[in-house]
């Protein structure tokens, strides 16, 4: 199974292949330990989308520590 790592400022769910930066936000801060997971398919019609301030469709953590 894929080690998964989630970006500190766009909480995006990145694959540990990706790298060491978040291919959406560019940032380099990226943690283990997080909770909460969302698909958002649509965030032009999503309204978690638009609480998240999420534009992009992905997978996302609700909560990053």
């Amino acid at each position: 199974m894929t080690q998964r790592l989630v970006c500190r400022e766009c909480h995006r769910v990145l694959d540990v292949d990706e790298g060491g930066q978040c291919p959406d936000c560019g940032s380099n801060s990226l943690a283990e330990d997080w909770a909460g997971y969302v698909v958002i398919a649509h965030p032009d019609e999503s309204d978690i989308a638009r609480e998240m301030d999420v534009e992009d469709s992905g997978q996302y953590a609700l909560k990053v520590r």
